[in-house]
């Protein structure tokens, strides 16, 4: 099948919403997945073994099922309880859930990686446990895991695909339905394939710059 040029120009308007929605889900599942992130590496560092147990069991139950058993359960079984959330939410929720248990390990490899002089030294000052962790230790721990995280968002982005089996219309979703409707495979696809690469290195450059930016 001959390239046209014609086809490109008519699937942009699809591309253009495509990538809208693929960005807001990478932005809001990134979010999602560091905040969670967070949250499970500092429960799993509690003493009170009926917090850090449960914590510990379930995000490695969550890491280790594939994305897409998650994302189907999420959409499929929870309205059936009474939850019934937009696909894009259930996407950015699935999405962000999944690499939190990924981005927990992070978390908890900077948070180890801090020298035990800053514990001594806060203790030594005084200062109230949760001032230690916002103050002390949670700013250098998050310098030092940055570019690992950032891994974990170019990661996100190629994953967003998978959203599309649930009706999400991100890029390859609208590339498939631009695809059945002019049976022009070629264009569509060959255009969010140069979009992710072009939107992958966009990304790792922004965050090289963070990371110098952090370093300093």
């Amino acid at each position: 099948m001959n390239w046209d040029w014609n086809a490109v120009v008519d699937f942009l308007p699809h591309f253009r919403d495509g990538l809208i929605v693929t960005l807001q889900a990478l932005a809001l599942g990134s979010v999602v997945s560091f905040a969670l992130g967070l949250v499970w590496a500092l429960l799993v560092r509690t003493p009170t073994r009926w917090v850090s147990w449960p914590v510990g069991v379930f995000t490695e139950f969550v890491r280790n099922t594939p994305l897409l058993v998650q994302l189907f359960f999420l959409f499929y079984v929870l309205p059936e309880w009474g939850l019934t959330f937009s696909a894009l939410t259930t996407g950015v929720f699935a999405i962000g859930l999944h690499y939190s248990t990924y981005t927990m390990q992070v978390y908890r490899a900077g948070i180890e990686a801090v020298p035990a002089g800053q514990w001594e030294a806060a203790t030594a000052l005084n200062l109230p446990l949760r001032r230690t962790w916002t103050v002390v230790i949670l700013p250098q721990a998050v310098r030092r895991v940055v570019p690992a995280l950032g891994n974990y968002v170019i990661s996100m982005l190629k994953d967003t695909p998978i959203l599309m089996v649930i009706t999400v219309p991100e890029m390859l979703g609208e590339a498939r339905l631009y695809a059945q409707e002019t049976f022009r495979f070629t264009e569509p696809l060959t255009v969010i394939g140069v979009a992710f690469i072009v939107v992958s290195y966009l990304a790792s450059v922004l965050l090289r710059t963070l990371e110098r930016r952090l370093v300093r």
